[in-house]
């Protein structure tokens, strides 16, 4: 669609341009959230590396429920499949082929209990505008079906809001949407 390359394009000059550093008290209304909706003690919770001016996710490692949150990134397969693997502070990472940081060691496969999702743009839906490849749409639409509990949590700027995102059937519609101004 030519519609969502001119906004990916602008967005991401956009992000470049406003980007700022967050503290750990930019997840206090996720770690709110959790702490009313999952009643379990250890909580798989599916990131991403940060990278190209993205909020840096790996700062909820910094906060109070740390020992409680066992943290997931993405792996790209050689089928271009994506999955998550268990990755700790200090763990190895290696460099996929997109020049991606990933973890080296491969876990076993866990459902997740909230995945948080980089973006470029979101709207006031909750939809999402992400790099055109559908992977975390792809993933989420596969693991949705079987688990409608699994939240799924855009993680951005408040800047990024963008007015209208224009949708495809495939494009998943997340739960929330976490900026420095809070959880929506």
């Amino acid at each position: 669609m030519k519609e969502k390359f001119r906004i990916r394009k602008k967005y991401l000059l956009i992000r470049k341009k406003k980007y700022f550093k967050i503290k750990s008290n930019f997840f206090n209304p996720l770690l709110k959230l959790i702490k009313k909706k999952i009643k379990k003690r250890k909580i798989n919770i599916f990131g991403y590396y940060p990278a190209s001016f993205e909020v840096d996710v790996l700062e909820v490692l910094n906060t109070s429920l740390t020992k409680n949150l066992v943290l997931f990134l993405p792996v790209i397969d050689k089928n271009n499949n994506m999955n998550f693997h268990k990755w700790k502070k200090n763990d190895i990472l290696r460099i996929n082929r997109y020049g991606m940081p990933e973890p080296a060691i491969f876990s076993k496969y866990q459902l997740p209990d909230i995945v948080m999702v980089p973006l470029i743009a979101f709207d006031n839906d909750n939809n999402r505008l992400g790099y055109g490849k559908g992977y975390y749409d792809q993933y989420l639409g596969k693991f949705l079906k079987k688990n409608r509990n699994i939240i799924t949590i855009g993680i951005a700027f408040s800047f990024q809001k963008y007015p209208k995102l224009p949708t495809t059937k495939n494009d998943v519609k997340l739960n929330y949407v976490l900026t420095e101004k809070g959880l929506k």
